[in-house]
């Protein structure tokens, strides 16, 4: 279906092109390619690791194996051994510790084989004996397509991507900061951007993190450089930001896999929710742009998403270890047939990653671009009508390519570069322009006509959860 103003554009230039002589600014559907995108979701879930869902999906770059026996392995420190990759259909695992100095040790210079003796460390320091056996070596396991159909169904008719590599080498908030933003930095004085300098391990906390040892809540951040809703709302392009209501889904002491979870809500700023402290968001008065999901199954329904939305997902549905694989599928089928079903699928792009690899085995080596990263890779995979329909997309990519992608929709190509942009700060790299990075328009075909919605089963309900 064509949107209004693509249909009114297109009888607009007909008409001048009759009486010779007018000028008419082409409307969005009159660009090439990429203009038939005029919504783009990005549905951003928790610490799975590439091979640990898709490391046996045919043609995929997954698990190295040889007569379907994996040959590779991760040394187990307890016993000696090495232990393999291996399928696992419990709908709850254990993952691993995932902040910076995990990512190093389980990369192990190259060898990617730290995996469980990460693990072993992490559950030795924070739990019983007696549930050592019970979770290690459980960041070895894979999943196959019985275990999350709908994934796999998303893959072989759409887009996987299996080089795509999480952009910050460390966890959920500097991922997310990255996110928004495309750089993950400490900044020396409030509302300040020129303070700011690069940090992938600890960038300032939010009040809901607690560390061990710590009585105090900690301040709140002021994250002062520039991020993409400023390009965005200097612009006039409309965005969201949907927080699922619920638990937040990562521990008060980052990397631990079993804690408390505090709550979440669009109200609540927080590592899953960092938009409400970045000072652009604050002077542009934009802060009622971060809300609930039951928002977005609202504005999905009715033709009213902003051209740009992020949708955060909840402990209870975000597939975050110890968190249930099944809830989490079932909410984002929910999120994926909201948009699918309402009428502006048409021209929709639905972006699908998980912000970091939890801990969990796989075996590529990421490449290092700058201090940064890359990080682990993770799964991910582009839904739209025009999709390459089972297509399997090897370039390699990062979550840069996102912002990269709504630069370039909707900004006329605009980048976060401290030498263009009106509110300039220090970041040392201009990511979007990562020479080894791929484009994202090569997962689309925009001659083929709009692709008719696949709508999969999911028993989450909107109303199950804002």
């Amino acid at each position: 279906m064509m949107p209004l103003h693509g249909r009114t554009t297109v009888i607009g230039l007909a008409i001048c092109l009759a009486l010779s002589g007018c000028f008419l600014n082409p409307g969005p559907l009159l660009r090439s390619g990429p203009g038939r995108i005029e919504h783009v979701i990005i549905v951003m879930q928790e610490n799975r690791s590439f091979d640990h869902y898709f490391g046996v999906f045919p043609g995929a770059n997954g698990i190295p194996m040889k007569n379907g026996v994996p040959t590779v392995c991760s040394p187990d420190p307890r016993n000696g051994k090495c232990v393999k990759p291996f399928h696992d259909p419990s709908d709850r695992n254990y993952g691993g510790p995932h902040a910076h100095r995990s990512h190093v040790a389980d990369i192990d210079g190259g060898k990617m084989d730290g995996f469980v003796a990460e693990q072993l460390r992490d559950v030795q320091r924070k739990l019983r004996p007696s549930e050592v056996n019970v979770r290690v070596p459980n960041v070895m396991s894979y999943k196959t397509e019985a275990d999350i159909p709908n994934y796999w169904a998303y893959a072989k008719n759409f887009v996987l991507q299996d080089n795509m590599f999480s952009p910050v080498a460390s966890w959920t908030l500097p991922v997310h900061l990255q996110l928004v933003s495309l750089w993950s930095a400490k900044c020396k004085v409030k509302n300040d951007p020129m303070s700011c300098r690069t940090e992938i391990s600890w960038p300032d906390p939010t009040p809901d993190l607690h560390v061990f040892g710590r009585t105090k809540p900690f301040p709140k951040p002021s994250y002062a450089w520039t991020d993409l809703t400023y390009l965005l709302h200097e612009k006039k392009i409309s965005w969201g930001y949907y927080v699922h209501k619920g638990m937040q889904a990562d521990c008060e002491d980052a990397g631990n896999e079993d804690c408390e979870n505090l709550p979440q809500g669009p109200k609540t700023p927080g590592w899953y929710n960092p938009l409400p402290f970045f000072t652009t968001v604050q002077q542009n008065h934009q802060v009622k742009n971060v809300q609930s999901v039951s928002n977005y199954f609202t504005q999905a329904a009715d033709g009213t998403l902003p051209a740009v939305s992020w949708v955060i997902p909840s402990a209870e549905v975000s597939e975050h270890a110890p968190h249930l694989v099944s809830a989490g599928e079932d909410w984002v089928t929910a999120v994926i047939n909201a948009a699918m079903q309402g009428p502006d699928w048409d021209s929709t792009a639905i972006f699908l990653a998980w912000d970091d690899w939890g801990g969990f085995y796989d075996h590529v080596v990421p490449p290092v671009i700058d201090e940064m990263g890359y990080g682990i890779r993770v799964p991910a995979m582009v839904i739209s009508p025009y999709a390459k329909k089972g297509y399997i997309d090897h370039q390699q990519l990062s979550f840069d390519a996102y912002g990269k992608f709504i630069e370039d929709i909707f900004l006329d190509g605009e980048r976060l570069d401290p030498k263009t942009m009106s509110r300039p700060d220090p970041r040392p790299f201009v990511r979007e322009e990562e020479p080894s990075m791929g484009d994202l328009m090569n997962a689309f075909d925009f001659n083929q006509p709009p692709r008719d919605p696949l709508i999969l089963p999911t028993n989450y309900k909107p109303q199950d959860g804002g």
